[in-house]
C-alpha cells in the first residue's frame, strides 16, 4: 500500500529534476548561447545529469526524503546527495559520453544545480510552514499516545511542512511536563471536535494491557477521521508487508480503501479531469445557455442554486446546481419531496433526467467532487445522521461525486425513514471498499441509461 511517503518521493524527484534541467539549460546559454551545432551535445548533458539524478534520488530517497531538525536539516543532505551525484555523472561520463565532453561544464552546471536548490527548498520551506500556520491546506494531527517514537513522529512532522500536517498535540495518560501536552485520551471525540482534527495516530503497544484502539478507531469512524496506528515496536513491524510509513517509522492504516493508494487516485483524478472537460466542453458549452433562458423565463431567481455540503474529510464545499426550486427560505433545512411545491415545472424535468446535477462538473474539474462517488449531503443531514448511524461519517473518506452506487440502486431523493439514509450508507461503503475504474465508468453508464437510477427523483 502507498502512503505519502510515495507521493512526497514523486514531488521531490519531480522539484529536483526541474532544477537540475533549468541548471543544464543557464549554463549552457552562458558558454555556448545554445547555438544549433551545441544542440546535439546539449542533449547528451540532459540525458546524463537526469539518469544520474535518478540514481542518486533513489538510492538515498527514503534517507533524504524526512527531516527532524528542520530546513538547516537538508542544507548538509542536499550537500550529501550532490557529491554522490557528481560520483555518478562521471562514471555515466565515462561509460557513455564522447571523449571530448566537458568536465568543466559539468561541474559548473552541478554547483548551479546545488546554489539553485538550497535557495529553492530554503523558499518552499518558508512557504509551507507559513501555509501549515495559517492552517492552508494542512491535516490537523492528534498523537494518542506519548513515548520515544511517538515524539519522533513529531519531530518529523514539524520539520516536513511538504507532508501538509500541523501537530496539534498529544493525548496520553501520563503526566510528564510539556507544553505539547492537551488532553487525555478519554478526550479523544471532544478535542477533534474542538480543534478541527482531520487525522488521529495512536500509538499501539502489544505489551501493553491499556489498549484501547478498537475504542478510539470506533470513535473516529463515527466522526469520520482518519486514523494510523503507529507501533512501539519499530523492528517487528518494518519487515511486514502492506505497511505505510513516515520517516524512519512504520505505520498502518486500519480504515484502509483501495482510494488511499496514490496509483488509484492519479487514475480516478486524470479520469475526472478527462471525463468532466469532455462534459463542460462539447454539452455544458453550448446547454448552459439554454438553460439559462429556460428557467429565467420559467421563474424568478438565480440560474444557479450553490449550497454548502460535506466534501472529503468533512470540509465543506459550495456544491453547485441548477436552480430546480423557487427561491425559499427552506433550501438548506427540507428535502425535495414528492409533489414538493417548491419545484418549478421546469425543475421536475431537470431533476427526473439529472440535468439541475450537470454544473457540478465544474465542482469535479475544480478537485472538490469526483464524477462517481457518495453523494454531498447539506449539512444539516450530515449533522443528524451522524448522530444516527455509526458509520454514516466513513462516507467522507474520499471525494463526493455527482453519481454513485446508492444512486443507480434506487437510494436517491427523499429519506423520510432511517432505513434510507442507512441503504446509501451501505452502499457508499461498498462502493469505497471496492472501488475501481472500471465500476466508475459502469456506474456512469447505469446513470444514463438504466431507469432505477431516476427513481425517487422528485
Amino acid at each position: 500500500m502507498d502512503s505519502r511517503e510515495s507521493e512526497l518521493k514523486l514531488i521531490y524527484l519531480l522539484f529536483d529534476l526541474f532544477i537540475l534541467n533549468f541548471s543544464i539549460i543557464f549554463i549552457a546559454c552562458l558558454r555556448f548561447g545554445l547555438q544549433a551545432d551545441q544542440l546535439n551535445a546539449i542533449g547528451n548533458y540532459f540525458l546524463q545529469g537526469n539518469l544520474a539524478w535518478m540514481i542518486t534520488y533513489f538510492a538515498f530517497s527514503k534517507r533524504n526524503l524526512y527531516l527532524r531538525d528542520g530546513y538547516f536539516n537538508r542544507v548538509k543532505r542536499i550537500a550529501k546527495r550532490t557529491v554522490f551525484f557528481l560520483l555518478i555523472t562521471s562514471v555515466l561520463g565515462f561509460l557513455m559520453m564522447p571523449k571530448f565532453y566537458s568536465r568543466s561544464f559539468l561541474l559548473e552546471y552541478t554547483a548551479t544545480f546545488l546554489v539553485c536548490k538550497l535557495i529553492f527548498y530554503y523558499f518552499l520551506y518558508l512557504y509551507l510552514q507559513y501555509k501549515r500556520k495559517m492552517g492552508l491546506n494542512t491535516q490537523r494531527v492528534l498523537i494518542v499516545g506519548y513515548n520515544k517514537t511517538t515524539q519522533l513522529l513529531q519531530q518529523i512532522v514539524d520539520g516536513n511542512p511538504l507532508m501538509g500536517y500541523k501537530f496539534c498535540g498529544f493525548l496520553t495518560r501520563k503526566a510528564p511536563k510539556s507544553d505539547d501536552i492537551i488532553g487525555r485520551p478519554d478526550e479523544l471525540a471532544m478535542l477533534v471536535e474542538a480543534m478541527n482534527i482531520q487525522l488521529v495516530f495512536i500509538a499501539v503497544s502489544f505489551t501493553s494491557s491499556e489498549n484501547n484502539t478498537k475504542e478510539y478507531l470506533d470513535i473516529c469512524n463515527r466522526m469520520g477521521i482518519r486514523v494510523r496506528f503507529i507501533p512501539d515496536n519499530q523492528r517487528w513491524f518494518k519487515s511486514r508487508m502492506n505497511m505505510e510509513s513516515v520517516g524512519s517509522l512504520a505505520v498502518f492504516n486500519p480504515q484502509e480503501i483501495p482510494l488511499d493508494d496514490i496509483a488509484a487516485r492519479i487514475s480516478k483524478r486524470a479520469f475526472d479531469i478527462l471525463f468532466s472537460s469532455f462534459t463542460i466542453v462539447f454539452l455544458l458549452s453550448w446547454l448552459l445557455p439554454i438553460m439559462t433562458i429556460i428557467i429565467k423565463l420559467n421563474s424568478k431567481g438565480p440560474v444557479f442554486f450553490v449550497q454548502n455540503r460535506t466534501g472529503m474529510n468533512n470540509r465543506d464545499f459550495p456544491c453547485i446546481k441548477f436552480r430546480s426550486m423557487a427561491p425559499n427560505k427552506n433550501a438548506d433545512q427540507m428535502q425535495a419531496t414528492k409533489n414538493d411545491n417548491r419545484v418549478t415545472s421546469v425543475g421536475r424535468f431537470m431533476r427526473k433526467t439529472n440535468i439541475d446535477e450537470l454544473p457540478q462538473f465544474f465542482n469535479v474539474l475544480w478537485g472538490q467532487m469526483s464524477v462517481v462517488g457518495p453523494r454531498p449531503h447539506m449539512l444539516k443531514h450530515t449533522k443528524e445522521y451522524s448522530a444516527l448511524i455509526d458509520t454514516y461519517m466513513t462516507r467522507h473518506y474520499v471525494k463526493p461525486g455527482i453519481t454513485g452506487w446508492a444512486q443507480v440502486n434506487g437510494y436517491r431523493g427523499e429519506t423520510d425513514e432511517l432505513w434510507k439514509m442507512e441503504k446509501r450508507v451501505a452502499y457508499d461503503r461498498e462502493y469505497m471498499e471496492n472501488w475501481s475504474l472500471w465500476w466508475d465508468v459502469v456506474i456512469i453508464w447505469q446513470t444514463v441509461f438504466s431507469p432505477k437510477s431516476r427513481e425517487n427523483a422528485f
